[in-house]
Parts: structure tokens; sequence; C-alpha cells
């Protein structure tokens, strides 16, 4: 058995111990295993810390509460589940934010300079592109977050987005000559 394959038979007996048992150890370990890639993908969406804390904290509440309240739901994908549940989440957020107007804070306060200097060559070129790929369209900015950000194979990601994976392949071709023109221009 591959790693992967034991990795997702694991996480198959951890969503049946939630689901059956609401038993918050197995979710605190599938917490610990998808807690920084939904973070790094809410926060690669909204470019704020502190938002991309809280909304990060409202995904993991609703999978939870989605789980124990349905306990007979057959889930095909953790991973699925979850970065379903932050896109609504985002798109949550983003509907939000039309109807208000929010400031953002500056962020970094109380790091020491020299820790900020140190990152800022490389968080200025991923910002930089970033820019660019906030400008695609929502599927083009997933796969491409999924696949590059995040490390997903294209078969996980047509997981996660459900869909096939052929229109994966193409969804990503597509997003990654779109942003390539973009850069360009």
């Amino acid at each position: 058995m591959t790693n992967k394959t034991h990795s997702m038979v694991s996480e198959k007996k951890l969503l049946y111990r939630v689901q059956a048992h609401k038993d918050a150890e197995a979710f605190g370990r599938l917490y610990d295993t998808y807690i920084e890639k939904i973070y790094r993908f809410v926060y690669v969406k909204l470019s704020n810390h502190t938002d991309a804390e809280d909304i990060t904290h409202d995904v993991f509440l609703k999978v939870w509460q989605y789980l124990t309240q349905n306990p007979q739901k057959r889930i095909a994908s953790v991973s699925g589940l979850f970065y379903t549940t932050a896109r609504n989440t985002i798109v949550d957020v983003y509907r939000k934010r039309a109807k208000q107007q929010v400031v953002p804070i500056e962020e970094g306060h109380g790091v020491p300079e020299e820790c900020r200097m140190q990152k800022i060559d490389t968080k200025m070129e991923v910002e930089t592109i970033l820019v660019h790929v906030k400008k695609l369209k929502e599927e083009y900015q997933d796969i491409i977050l999924l696949r590059y950000i995040e490390g997903y194979s294209l078969k996980e990601a047509a997981q996660i987005l459900d869909k096939k994976y052929t229109h994966t392949r193409v969804l990503l071709h597509r997003a990654m000559k779109k942003l390539q023109e973009i850069i360009n221009v």
C-alpha cells in the first residue's frame, strides 16, 4: 500500500469516527492534516492574515457541524469537502465585502525588522504573481492554487473541484495560458 493510499484509508477511518461518534480527537487529526493547506488557500484569496485565520476557523467549524449533523452522508473526498467549504466561505466573504467597504489594517506589528526584511524579496515575487492570478476568473484561480500552491496532482485537484480529470487538465492549461497573457501585457 502506497503512502497516499494509506493516507486516504486513514482519512476515511477518521471521517467515520467523526460522523458516527462525533470523535473530536479524530477531527483533530483531520484538522492537523488540513489546517495549513486550507489557511494558505484562503490567504491567497484574501491577502489578509487576520481574515484568513477567521475564515479558516469558520471552515473547520462548518465541516465539523456538517459531518456531525449528517452521519449517514457519504463523503467521497475529505480534501474536497474542506476545499469546497473554504471556497464557499470565501464567496460569502466576497458578497459581504461587496455590501460594505473594508479597510485593511497594516500587518506585521511586533515582528522584528530583520525578520520582515528577509522575507520581502520572496514575498514581493509571490505577491506580484498572486496579483495577476487574482485577475483570473474563479475556477482558474482555484486550479492554479490547488496545483501549484498546494501541490495537488491533477487527479486530486479534479476530485477537490468535483470535475473530470480531462476537464481539469484543460482548465489548468487555459488558466496558465490566460495568466501568461496577463503577465506579458
